[in-house]
């Protein structure tokens, strides 16, 4: 009926930019589909040069109502909720885990928070991840992943246990390191498992939909969690005590985050096949060769391995911001010598909000924006903004530009992160996509290590340094206009349609 087929039609221009990105997302894959996805409107030929980028004003003016539409499909769909009920649990445990550990490390009146002894707890908590890293994505590929999100996340109950108990009787530092960097290399196998996850619980066209909203949410709840915690170190009198109820309960979260999965089938989360015990064990004497097969693969595919590129550099540059916007709140903004942490503390959690905010920006603007501006543009624009958030720096230092910088900074880094992650998840074949994320885990931590040795190198113990704050801003600016000009050599096939 003729009737009933324009409607069709209707609806379909409506979300052709979308149908665009799952038929591309089906080759990208070696022609394997996911069992989970299916594609819309498939009696209606799609082909680019139909596409309404630009033509069609009405489209446009729906978008908003497209992504919304979208985000509603997704919080219908049961598997998509569970994993991120997993996702926002297992944070919001990070967030008072990792407030924990700073108010311990960087904010307690007996350890003087330098430069340098700020790079040293860093390199102590996450060097040795990058060692450790390539493990994580063999196992990914070789283990079920709802299997890795129920152990990593009881695994991590016991140990923030443990660290509590270490606190509680103030036990030598040595164990406390130890044990705070088994937690942190355990929750890599859970971010990357969580990652790798999802393609297998979205269908392709919302994937960009869900990269918004899902990572948005476990950041917003790892914000809250830090700032429950944070509320609490300033109500709460200082001392051992304090932090050992924080890390419990951190420790309840992650027992919570692990009972969740267990409602997905064994096989749900993939990988599609399991290996035997005798090639887990051959896998696991040659990792190298397969972290080199998978970054050979990225750089075949080109795409993600340019994105990668990307997020390491920015990663090392938001990195040094981020030490000196803690050496700033710690030693400038506050008394490096009082007994109290509040201020300190009040002043670097000043900081997290505003970049939490930035970055709730730059995840509506994302998924919104898609198909008016081509991916390589958006990131340079995000990178540009970067470039932009330092300028309040070259005045002066004081909590107004610390949360200035610190909001513009967290949109341009989620802005930017939703892009890679997409990218990453997209253009890998499912084979490699749990050793291209912990590759990738390896890149985002390794990075941020090599930011905190530069900070002892580059930034003075109080953290402010116009002459860094400017070398770091021009760094933005060039590495946004050479992606520009690589992403026009390389285009990217966007999710949106814009190209």
């Amino acid at each position: 009926m003729p009737h009933a087929a324009d409607k069709k039609r209707n609806r379909c221009d409506g979300i052709v930019s979308t149908i665009e990105f799952h038929v591309e997302h089906k080759v990208s894959y070696s022609g394997r589909q996911q069992d989970n996805t299916e594609l819309p409107c498939q009696s209606t030929p799609v082909h680019p040069r139909t596409s309404p980028r630009g033509v069609q004003p009405a489209h446009a003016r729906l978008l908003s109502v497209q992504v919304i539409r979208e985000l509603g499909e997704l919080l219908r769909a049961p598997d998509f909720r569970r994993l991120l009920l997993t996702r926002l649990t297992s944070q919001c445990g990070d967030g008072i885990f990792q407030m924990g550990l700073a108010t311990v490390l960087f904010f307690s009146p007996e350890r003087a928070a330098t430069a340098g002894g700020v790079a040293l707890a860093y390199a102590i908590m996450l060097a040795p991840f990058t060692l450790v890293g390539p493990w994580a994505g063999v196992l990914l590929d070789l283990w079920h992943r709802r299997q890795v999100l129920i152990v990593a996340n009881g695994v991590r109950a016991v140990l923030a246990l443990t660290i509590a108990a270490t606190l509680w009787v103030s036990g030598p530092d040595a164990i406390l390191y130890a044990l705070v960097l088994l937690t942190l290399t355990v929750n890599r196998f859970i971010l990357s498992a969580l990652s790798a996850s999802q393609p297998r619980v979205v269908p392709g066209p919302l994937l960009l939909t869900a990269n918004s909203l899902a990572p948005t949410l476990g950041t917003g709840a790892a914000f809250l969690g830090a700032g429950l915690a944070a509320a609490a170190s300033i109500a709460i009198p200082a001392g051992p005590h304090r932090n050992g109820l924080l890390l419990a309960a951190a420790a309840a979260l992650y027992a919570v985050a692990a009972a969740i999965p267990r409602r997905f089938r064994p096989d749900q989360l993939g990988p599609e096949r399991l290996a035997t015990t005798a090639q887990v064990r051959r896998e696991l004497r040659t990792f190298t060769r397969g972290i080199a097969a998978a970054a050979h693969h990225l750089r075949e595919r080109r795409t993600p391995a340019l994105a990668l590129t990307v997020i390491g550099v920015h990663r090392l540059l938001y990195g040094l911001m981020f030490v000196a916007s803690l050496l700033i709140s710690r030693n400038l903004l506050s008394s490096s010598s009082s007994a109290d942490a509040a201020p300190g503390l009040g002043a670097f959690s000043t900081a997290l909000a505003a970049t939490a905010a930035g970055g709730v920006v730059g995840a509506v603007l994302t998924p919104v924006l898609r198909d008016r501006v081509p991916h390589h543009r958006w990131v340079a624009l995000a990178l540009a903004v970067a470039a932009l958030a330092q300028l309040p720096f070259l005045l002066t230092a004081s909590l107004t530009t610390l949360a200035v910088q610190a909001a513009l900074a967290g949109f341009a880094a989620q802005s930017l992160k939703i892009s890679v992650d997409t990218v990453v998840q997209r253009d890998t074949d499912d084979a490699f996509r749990g050793r291209a994320f912990a590759l990738y885990d390896v890149i985002y931590n390794a990075m941020f290590v090599a930011a905190a040795a530069l900070a002892a190198w580059l930034l003075p113990d109080a953290g402010y340094s116009r002459p860094a704050y400017t070398v770091v801003s021009v760094a933005f600016a060039a590495l946004g206009l050479w992606y520009l000009r690589q992403g026009q050599r390389n285009p990217v096939r966007d999710v949106g349609g814009a190209t």
